[in-house]
């Protein structure tokens, strides 16, 4: 999973928009959605981004003039071109005019998801040795950050994933209870509160800092680090 990214998506077609910036948001993204290449500065307001998502066939200027402008002024930037175009010579156009990655419609979600993770890479590397940033080891059930490794259990490796992969990473009592696969009972929820507690001291041990995962109130949990799931 990568990290929170500034993404500025910019498709005319109403719905494929709001699609896609839904579907960025839900992974945790901050997203501004612009119908055209002129809304860039009027409504973005010039906004700091991590990655682009540009329609080629935008009204107005398109979006090779709008790759090249947005290079030119961020050459670190990522850029992501989704287009109905997929012939050779139109996919040279975009890579000349600063594109790194070019798709072509329909894009699956996994597709577009897989495209901004590979950027992520790049435009936004995991900082290990900042206290906000952990990584989470799937396969190995590792929790890794600054101050070294620490083991989770299974029931804390899902746990962690599933606050990490949720919408502003928040989850709700009876959200918890499906991932573990347990009922919402008044004794599960005092096994969680147990749960949680040696869950923070783990990434604490980790390196991570005390209130990585706050408790909202008749709510649910909130995890408060970024945490990069492999």
């Amino acid at each position: 999973m990568a990290p929170a990214l500034n993404i500025i998506v910019v498709e005319d077609h109403d719905l494929l928009r709001q699609v896609t910036v839904e579907t960025l948001r839900h992974y945790g993204h901050q997203v501004v959605g612009l119908g055209c290449a002129e809304e860039l500065d009027d409504v973005a307001g010039g906004a700091p981004a991590d990655i682009f998502i540009l329609d080629i066939n935008l009204p107005g200027e398109d979006g090779i003039s709008l790759a090249r402008r947005i290079r030119r002024a961020n050459p670190e930037v990522g850029i992501i071109m989704v287009t109905s175009l997929s012939q050779s010579q139109d996919k040279v156009l975009g890579f000349d005019a600063g594109a790194d990655i070019y798709l072509s419609k329909p894009v699956e979600t996994l597709e577009l998801l897989a495209a901004v993770n590979a950027l992520a890479r790049r435009v936004k590397p995991v900082n290990l040795q900042s206290h906000d940033t952990l990584m989470l080891d799937l396969a190995r059930r590792y929790l890794q950050g600054p101050a070294g490794e620490v083991r989770v259990t299974p029931s804390e490796c899902t746990l962690l994933n599933a606050l990490a992969r949720a919408p502003g990473r928040q989850l709700e009592y009876w959200q918890i209870a499906e991932a573990l696969g347990q009922e919402i009972e008044v004794s599960s929820k005092a096994r969680l509160e147990v749960k949680i507690f040696r869950l923070r001291k783990k990434i604490l041990q980790a390196g991570g800092g005390e209130d990585a995962i706050t408790a909202l109130r008749l709510k649910g949990y909130q995890l408060c680090i970024n945490l990069i799931v492999r």
